[in-house]
């Protein structure tokens, strides 16, 4: 199932995407129906007539985050990375996401650009727990999934270097996430490894590859995580970046207000976002609900 998260006027809904519509199946929550609630089908609407919502919303908890999981990015940071570290890590290297920085699939980035000249690019496959659990066998580990979805992992890297190189600030600014397009469930996505990732800017692929190209398998990230950690229902995890980020360019290349950037993965969807100056106070109202449908309607369905 593709399971959407989105608003027709009139708050919060829940729908099954089928083809260029969504079905209306209540107000319960995405993770609900992705694993196993009972539904009735209600209203169909066309997806470019509503505004899509991030599917894991509300986030009661940071986003969990994996780094340096595609081995030519790790390649890629080497010249700007501390000189002790100099090979891949042996097991997943963990940080946090604030949970404002998470947006809808279609909202825009906001540039911060009184805080930041240095704006990254990061397209990156996001999971959902849909079952809790701690110390979860990799084996076992699929079965705490309730969907996958899209994510813009958009960074300061300004930010980062200034707080002593650490991620967790530069990764974490207000409306710089872009996740969605909506949840899809294991079994309709499958076998992961030959599928692709792919990251534009402006309509230039900046970004591809494929997710077997991951160091670390789902299972085992998170497997590794939940290690004497209990995962929730509803905690969201991004499991890294491949090569290709701006700050690695020759010369470096960072996003700008105006830039669109375009994060896909074959299977699920994507997610499209406009660099602006300022954000709309309050994410929920007519005037940022136009906005968003006006500049996805240019560039057409995240299908």
């Amino acid at each position: 199932m593709k399971i959407a998260r989105f608003s027709a006027g009139s708050g919060p809904r829940v729908g099954l995407v089928e083809g260029d519509a969504i079905v209306d199946v209540g107000a319960i929550s995405a993770l609900d129906v992705a694993m196993g609630a009972p539904i009735t089908r209600g209203s169909v609407h066309a997806i470019d007539d509503i505004r899509l919502l991030c599917p894991a919303a509300p986030l009661t908890r940071n986003a969990f985050c994996v780094g340096w999981n595609y081995l030519r990015h790790f390649d890629e940071t080497q010249p700007r990375r501390d000189a002790a570290v100099t090979e891949p890590p042996a097991r997943p290297t963990f940080f946090t996401k604030a949970t404002r920085a998470v947006i809808g699939p279609r909202d825009p980035i906001e540039g911060h650009a009184s805080l930041t000249a240095m704006l990254d690019w990061e397209a990156e496959l996001g999971l959902v727990i849909g079952r809790a659990g701690r110390d979860i066998a990799e084996a076992e580990a699929l079965g705490h999934v309730a969907g996958f979805l899209v994510a813009l992992d958009v960074t300061a890297r300004d930010i980062t270097r200034a707080h002593g190189g650490q991620w967790f600030r530069g990764k974490s600014l207000d409306h710089t996430a872009p996740v969605g397009p909506w949840l899809v469930t294991p079994d309709e996505l499958g076998e992961l490894g030959g599928r692709s990732i792919t990251c534009r800017v402006n309509g230039e692929v900046v970004q591809s590859a494929m997710l077997g190209d991951m160091h670390f398998t789902v299972g085992r990230i998170i497997a590794e995580l939940s290690a004497g950690l209990s995962l929730e229902v509803g905690d969201v995890i991004l499991t890294g970046t491949p090569e290709g980020t701006g700050v690695a360019r020759e010369p470096a290349r960072f996003l700008a207000v105006g830039d669109i950037v375009e994060a896909r993965i074959d299977g699920i969807g994507e997610v499209r976002s406009e660099v602006v100056a300022s954000y709309p106070s309050l994410v929920d109202t007519p005037d940022i609900f136009d906005y968003v449908h006006r500049s996805s309607a240019a560039g057409g369905s995240p299908a």
